[in-house]
């Protein structure tokens, strides 16, 4: 009953106090001897010293991990300032003089924080302009093809400032502008194929696709090839078509020239020479104003070559009636020059040429104009004395007019005065 009511003070609030005081009541009960109070008094002291020991390591432990964890806080934040090219803003976070360490880590906190979105933002503007640079510098070199992608470049985080962005941006400009000039180069280009191609009759689609199959008009400007080798083809593929032109352009306007002296030479019909227009429109036209579709196709040229062929046939055949009708010309010519000639032989000899092995079409009728043409100038020098002539012959047929006329008026008078009447 007595060790019941040493209970107590267990009721109450349990302090180090109170328990030892219970241990006391419990070893005086029992008959614990001073020694072993003072062995158990002392074991009792050096376990209160480890459980004290432990928490203050403990605690010193938390410290220095809070300690670290600030001095990795600032470290950070003086490595992101430096990368990100900001000023230092170490006087706005506290030091750890003027306040405790979690204040000063609830400090650090936000200031670290923003700086990361900020660099991750950063970053992604980086990846965003060295990938475009990338891009554009492929595209150039050719090493890129339209509609590849290229993966996200590596970015430097040690230095995110924005002098470095704005380097990269300036380049990236300047790409972007290269790249433009270049479009507008290509543009031309193409453009000078299409109306090449048009002139010339040729497949435009498979002309430019040749050099890269990008340049159709179905794909959008930006994405066309822009590389040097592009460039360089177009460029190759441009003079050639131009060479080409010319070449056709000569040509046809040799067979214009020979169709029209064709057509001259056998008095061909307004009609005859219509079906031909497309062709002898261009005989004088330069090179810069020949810019109708297909006017230099080959279709075209083979055309007006088997007429020219067909009029040369035609012409050998035709080469009697043809000769005559210019002596009949250079006849005329002397008729009514009032000098004679033979015609009869003059239109044997005609004959006899045509009928020669050696015969050459275009040396008789050259021959003959020749002719024609001395015929006129022998004319023409004559004019003069022809007019006299004329005028002489012309008063003497007045003069002959007059004396009939007088004389039958002196037989109507001689007649009237004779009459009854």
């Amino acid at each position: 009953m007595g060790v019941a009511g040493h209970n107590d003070p267990l009721l109450g609030e349990t302090t180090c106090g109170s328990l030892l005081q219970q241990l006391q009541l419990i070893w005086d009960e029992v008959g614990e001897s001073d020694d072993d109070r003072d062995k158990m008094l002392l074991q009792l002291e050096q376990e209160c010293l480890d459980v004290y020991r432990r928490k203050v390591d403990q605690a010193s432990s938390s410290r220095a991990r809070l300690l670290q964890q600030l001095a990795n806080s600032k470290s950070e934040l003086t490595r992101l300032l430096s990368s990100l090219g900001e000023l230092s803003i170490s006087g706005v976070i506290p030091d750890k003089t003027t306040g405790t360490i979690k204040e000063q880590l609830a400090a650090t906190s936000p200031f670290l924080e923003q700086l990361c979105r900020k660099k991750e933002k950063r970053v992604k503007e980086f990846a965003d302009v060295q990938l475009q640079i990338q891009t554009i510098r492929g595209e150039i070199a050719g090493t890129l093809q339209v509609g590849d992608h290229l993966e996200m470049p590596h970015v430097n985080e040690d230095d995110l400032s924005m002098k470095k962005l704005n380097e990269f941006l300036f380049e990236l400009q300047a790409l972007q502008k290269e790249k433009s000039d270049r479009l507008h180069k290509i543009l031309d280009f193409v453009s000078s194929v299409h109306d090449l191609c048009s002139v010339l009759g040729m497949d435009f689609l498979a002309t430019v696709t040749e050099v890269h199959p990008s340049l159709i008009d179905s794909v959008g400007a930006h994405s066309k090839s822009v590389s040097d080798e592009t460039i360089s083809r177009l460029s190759k593929m441009v003079t050639e078509l131009k060479e080409e032109k010319v070449k056709r352009l000569g040509k046809i306007q040799a067979l214009a020239s020979q169709l029209t002296d064709l057509w001259n030479l056998m008095d061909a019909t307004v009609e005859e020479r219509q079906l031909f227009d497309h062709v002898t429109c261009n005989m004088s036209s330069t090179l810069d104003r020949v810019t109708v579709p297909g006017a230099l196709a080959l279709d075209v040229i083979d055309q007006a070559e088997h007429e020219v062929e067909r009029l040369d046939q035609l012409k050998a055949s035709r080469m009697k009636d043809i000769a005559f009708k210019r002596q009949t010309e250079l006849e005329d010519i002397y008729a009514q020059a009032h000098i004679a000639i033979d015609t009869s032989a003059a239109r044997d000899r005609i004959l006899s040429v045509i009928d020669s092995s050696m015969f050459e079409p275009s040396e008789l009728l050259a021959d003959m104009e020749n002719q024609i043409l001395k015929a006129k100038e022998e004319a023409s020098s004559r004019k003069d004395i022809l007019e006299k002539v004329d005028r002489w012959m012309l008063a003497c047929e007045e003069e002959s007019w007059l004396e009939d006329y007088s004389r039958v008026r002196k037989i109507c008078h001689v007649t009237l005065s004779l009459s009854p009447f």
